[in-house]
């Protein structure tokens, strides 16, 4: 059983938020589940979107919302004796879904799994594809937390992303699930074609002002198969180059931690305590149920992933009671890198305690110990008792780390 050497390594990585969680055990944690739930559908498809997403021109909301719930009933059966921690409703689009649909999904989880008091549940909205009465209707089926897809607060940049919204419609979507929800969160890209270190300042800066608890900063990655990667390749996006996103990443970092919403993942800013403890289940590498199509899940060392298009899915509902493509368990190796590049993205840094419980190895047996010295020394990463942790310096370079360091 591999140890760590004693002692702290000196490091500039910013104070992680307190966890929502501080005081449950590694045994109270493994009697818990999340749920994902994937809705497929989006009235147009993003250009930079590379999720399993479609736009279809009619949807039959029984059979949906049938299929889903014996989807659920599935994964339930081979993960008895669970409590719910947290369902994420995910897309797609969901608030393209009946308030009733999501009513009665939560209502067949809390059936299969008894909820935990302070259960979260989160929907994503898209501020052209809802109003105050479909909001209204989530909060009154369960939904306590929605995440919004602003996801730039400039007309121009709306229409390069492909945005059917206008600022002004996600603002005023923004107000009305503020008055709705007690926990709001909402998404921005930036790291844009043609964005200054100015221009970005003052859209963070009007962003954080709107003093919701949570954000989601993503930088614009062009992904393949997308349409903009297309442009891309001929030359009709230009992206900044490598030294300016490394700005754009280092203000975001220093703007939201002086505003009191530090980044707690690389990408997800919170206030103390209003972290998504859905999120943080895949970022510790928990297990959680993915029902809906191409829905990854994670339960018990098992992968599980449903076929990805809708009717595909379906089809496997009728025929099989559920909509799974495939269903296997992982080995060590894969534990282990999937644990390592999830924990890595945290502000916490991997525990050593809860990724041997999970990937089945010790930590310091599933990295290079040269390597980690390594980059110690050059102040990347910080190694002690307790686990292993990116630095301030490190993060942007989570990538490289991982690959040098992994067994």
């Amino acid at each position: 059983m591999g140890t760590w050497e004693a002692g702290t390594l000196a490091s500039s990585f910013p104070t992680p938020s307190p966890s929502p969680e501080p005081q449950a055990s590694e045994a109270q944690r493994e009697g818990r589940v999340a749920l994902y739930v994937h809705w497929p559908f989006c009235v147009t498809k993003c250009p930079y979107c590379d999720f399993n997403s479609h736009v279809r021109a009619s949807v039959d909301q029984a059979q949906w919302q049938a299929a889903l719930i014996t989807d659920l009933a599935y994964e339930a059966a081979r993960l008895p004796g669970r409590r719910l921690a947290s369902i994420f409703f995910g897309g797609g689009t969901p608030s393209l879904m009946p308030p009733a649909t999501v009513a009665a999904i939560i209502e067949a989880a809390a059936a299969h799994w008894p909820p935990e008091g302070d259960i979260e549940i989160t929907l994503e909205a898209n501020p052209s594809s809802v109003e105050a009465a479909r909001f209204a209707g989530f909060a009154a089926a369960g939904v306590n937390r929605l995440s919004l897809g602003v996801q730039a607060l400039d007309d121009d940049a709306l229409k390069l992303l492909g945005r059917p919204h206008d600022v002004a419609a996600a603002l005023a979507a923004l107000d009305v699930a503020q008055a709705m929800f007690s926990r709001v969160s909402f998404d921005l890209i930036y790291d844009r074609p043609g964005m200054t270190r100015e221009s970005w300042q003052a859209e963070l800066a009007r962003a954080i002002g709107f003093g919701t608890s949570h954000l989601s900063l993503y930088q614009l990655t062009i992904e393949p198969g997308t349409r903009f990667a297309a442009l891309h390749a001929r030359g009709q996006l230009v992206m900044p180059d490598e030294d300016a996103s490394a700005d754009l990443f280092a203000l975001t970092q220093e703007t939201t931690a002086s505003a009191g919403i530090p980044a707690y993942e690389i990408s997800n800013h919170a206030r103390p305590g209003q972290q998504s403890r859905h999120n943080l289940v895949y970022w510790r590498y928990g297990d959680y149920a993915g029902i809906g199509p191409g829905a990854h899940g994670r339960r018990e060392g098992m992968a599980t992933l449903r076929r990805k298009k809708p009717e595909a899915w379906l089809a496997s509902i009728a025929d099989a009671g559920h909509g799974m493509e495939s269903e296997a368990p992982l080995t060590i190796k894969e534990r282990t890198s999937e644990a390592l590049v999830m924990g890595l993205r945290l502000a916490e840094g991997l525990d050593a305690a809860r990724f041997a419980a999970r990937a089945g190895v010790a930590l310091a047996d599933a990295v290079k110990p040269d390597a980690v010295a390594r980059l110690a020394t050059q102040g990347l990463i910080e190694a002690d008792a307790r686990g292993l942790r990116l630095t301030a310096a490190g993060w942007p370079l989570a990538n490289a780390v991982l690959a040098a360091i992994a067994q």
